[in-house]
């Protein structure tokens, strides 16, 4: 028989040829081995990419089903828009034709969305640069961007793609948008409701049909995720009120035919309003029944709470955390009386397994270092699982404020069922705070300021600080520095070194100066968990440049104690903190003791100041701030108290809508009679109610808050007296930017008297109260 030289083709007509079998015997090739494997038709592939999908290698037989799965294979990597396999006597040809890939992705038309955000959006949809383009690819593309605009409430968004071709076998894809109009929420109904009524049950949403801060908030705008927490939030006002058995029966969303309004239906059935009837206890509860029946706040007799059975099942959940039982179960199961809607409560539990930590992890954090979170964790590795710690642990770490967030989450370690790993979860906030300016006016000319604050300096949980200003009527520098972790056993160090010069600005009529410079180093040392003691000492000196307009109060001290004085303080102060956040609490109290005495020097005196702040949390979202705060002085060894340790009051941080600086007595018989001097009492009282920022959520960073101020400062002579208080009321706004806490207020003086300096809007950073 006469060898013949047969080629033959197998060509793959369109995309589904992937499925094709070479069975018609017009192209069927006898097997064969495959002497040697040759590829064409590669720019970008790599050849290994094709030799790896083959079902067959140099060496092994080829058949027509090997050929059909070599198809199908290379089909199915995405790369290829067509290809061949030939046959030339015992060698195998691969023929294929790559799909262009995509060179660059642009957008045209787009207002509502950075063109990063939307790149990124489509990335993460698998549509990038790089990637292989094909007719699916950009049909997934539009779909993905009008699914972005719809999220928006864009409902009418077009989205026109434009291909180019370009050299290499390459394309740029460009999405021309018309966004339309954003279809606004006109309409929202429920129906089924009877114990409620339809505006009761809407003021609940955060989704509305619009309002004043609509253009804000964006209320009225549509979205599915929202609907669903509203409807949650439904659900929750209804399980808490008594009404066991309500569901949502159907939600309706219809869009009008031009896509710019929306009406939102809710059909709900109520059912019946339940009582509490009884609660029990079953399962194993170690013995201690007694202190498990203590934590329930399911309250026979009253309407059924679902709020109150998730706290009953979550302290029992706790409780038996500090037992060192990580995986206790706890189920509230209830037994429902139709005929009389009363409902009892069989408490199950099962304490399971005991557990200690393996491992505590730290996550989130770029820039502190795991020690600093660490070191505040009273839970340690290879310790027996202590619900209470952890959440000491937890309340230590947020109380450092250097975090917006901090969870603890318990995962089981796998294989070993004693075992549970902790991982320190937390959302880093800006911690440094820098201040550059400059400023010309003909009393100072030019003058700079320079200041930094970091409370996180590198990460290391120290706080360092750095005060420049080099104005002519008020020039300082201050260096600060504070080591929380000056020992192992957390005894802390500050040091503070000062330079302070002020003047009287120009067209005061004065030009005397005061000159203070100084030092002092203070330890604070943890007594508990919530108690520390602080002690230390400094040396101070001042010196009064006299001249014109020097005010009365200060040449009578320079006559009594000379231009020229100095002092040794020694310092003492005590202070418990128990709030769950440093940054924003919500709960828990602050307190604050302080006192300073002059035992050494020219000037002999003793000072103290005690502060103590309230809060109180309403519910998840409102809570209520309370501030006191009481400063006294007295001089010693028949010396008046100093004018220079004076307590000042008025503006953010004691009593807003007045000036700061501003109350108290004041030069009444020197040159300047506004002149505020301060004096050695203080009383200031605050109270605050916080909320969410409309549209922010429950964004904590970000709050609205009402307050009532009242407070003075009172002579050497004086008595403290309620009727001499100055009183004000407001509003406020409080963000932690990222130039560190500000607060905006709004107040309105209620109690004033005529020489009284008032400043209604007033705001600064780094204020608390």
């Amino acid at each position: 028989m006469q060898k013949q030289f047969n080629r033959f083709k197998v060509r793959a007509v369109c995309a589904i040829a992937a499925g094709l079998c070479l069975v018609n015997s017009a192209w069927a090739v006898d097997p064969f081995t495959v002497r040697d494997i040759r590829v064409e038709g590669l720019q970008r592939v790599e050849p290994g990419t094709i030799f790896a999908s083959l079902p067959f290698r140099v060496g092994e037989t080829y058949s027509d089903d090997k050929g059909s799965t070599a198809i199908r294979a290379l089909f199915g990597l995405g790369l290829f828009k067509d290809v061949r396999l030939e046959v030339s006597g015992d060698v195998l040809v691969v023929i294929v034709e790559e799909r262009p890939t995509v060179a660059d992705v642009d957008f045209v038309g787009t207002k509502e969305f950075d063109k990063d955000v939307l790149k990124k959006a489509l990335r993460d949809a698998g549509i990038s640069d790089g990637q292989p383009f094909d007719k699916a690819l950009a049909d997934k593309a539009e779909q993905e961007l009008k699914r972005q605009y719809i999220n928006k409430s864009l409902y009418g968004v077009e989205v026109i793609t434009t291909v180019t071709p370009i050299e290499r076998n390459r394309v740029n894809l460009t999405f021309s948008v018309v966004e339309g109009d954003v279809a606004k929420i006109k309409e929202i109904h429920i129906t089924g409701n009877k114990a409620f009524s339809e505006s009761t049950l809407l003021g609940l949403f955060d989704q509305d049909t619009g309002g004043w801060l609509s253009w804000y908030t964006k209320s009225d705008r549509y979205s599915r995720s929202k609907l669903n927490a509203d409807i949650e939030t439904l659900r929750s006002y209804y399980l808490s009120r008594g009404y066991l058995e309500f569901r949502v029966d159907s939600t309706q969303v219809a869009i009008s035919p031009d896509k710019q309004s929306i009406a939102v239906t809710l059909n709900i059935t109520e059912g019946e309003r339940f009582v509490v009837s009884g609660v029990k206890l079953d399962g194993n509860y170690l013995g201690k029944e007694e202190e498990f029946k203590s934590l329930v706040t399911i309250k026979p007799g009253e309407p059924y709470n679902a709020d109150a059975v998730a706290e009953t099942t979550k302290a029992f959940t706790d409780y038996f955390g500090t037992f060192g039982f990580a995986f206790a179960k706890v189920e509230a199961t209830p037994e429902i009386d139709r005929v009389n809607n009363r409902v009892a409560f069989v408490v199950q539990a099962e304490p399971s397994r005991r557990a200690y930590v393996r491992r505590i992890n730290v996550a989130g954090n770029s820039r502190t270092r795991d020690e600093v979170v660490r070191r505040e964790f009273r839970q340690f590795e290879s310790s027996w699982y202590d619900g209470d710690k952890i959440r000491l642990s937890r309340d230590r770490v947020d109380r450092l404020g250097f975090f917006t967030d901090v969870n603890v989450e318990t995962q089981e370690v796998t294989g070993t069922p004693d075992q549970v790993d902790l991982t320190v979860a937390v959302a880093e906030k800006p911690t440094g705070n820098l201040q550059l300016g400059a400023g010309f006016s003909s009393a100072d000319k030019l003058s700079l300021m320079f200041g930094i604050r970091q409370e996180n300096v590198f990460g290391s949980g120290n706080y360092l600080g750095i005060e420049l200003n080099t104005s002519k009527s008020n020039r300082q520098l201050v260096l600060s520095t504070i080591d929380p972790y000056f020992t192992a056993d957390g005894i802390s160090r500050t040091i503070d070194v000062y330079d302070r010069t002020s003047k009287p600005l120009s067209g005061q009529g004065g030009d005397y100066s005061l000159k203070t410079r100084g030092a002092s180093i203070r330890f604070g040392v943890p007594f508990t968990e919530n108690d520390t003691v602080y002690f230390g000492t400094g040396y101070e000196s001042l010196t009064i440049v006299p001249g014109n307009g020097l005010p009365n109060p200060y040449l009578l001290y320079a006559n009594e104690r000379g231009y020229k004085t100095n002092s040794v303080p020694l310092t003492v102060g005590w202070s418990r903190d128990n709030r769950d956040s440093a940054l924003v609490p919500t709960t828990g109290r602050y307190q604050r003791l302080y006192g300073d005495w002059g035992v050494a020097g020219d000037v002999r005196f003793v000072r103290a100041n005690y502060q103590i702040q309230q809060y109180i949390p309403i519910n998840k979202q409102f809570t209520v701030a309370l501030n006191g705060e009481l400063g006294w002085g007295k001089g010693l060894s028949g010396q008046n108290f100093t004018i220079f340790k004076n307590y000042y009051s008025g503006g953010l941080g004691s009593v807003r809508g007045f000036q700061q600086g501003s109350l108290g007595p004041r030069d009444l018989l020197g040159s300047d009679p506004t002149l505020a001097l301060g004096g050695p009492k203080k009383l200031t009282l605050n109270a605050e109610l916080l909320a969410p920022f409309p549209g922010a959520g429950n964004d904590r960073t970000l709050r609205l808050y009402g307050f009532v101020d009242a407070g003075n400062v009172f002579g050497e002579k004086e008595s403290y007296n309620f009727n001499d208080l100055r009183v004000s009321t407001g509003i406020g706004i409080s963000w932690i930017s990222p130039i560190g806490p500000l607060r905006i207020a709004y107040a309105v003086p209620l109690r004033k008297q005529a020489q009284d300096k008032l400043e209604r809007l007033q705001f600064q950073i780094g204020t608390s109260f």
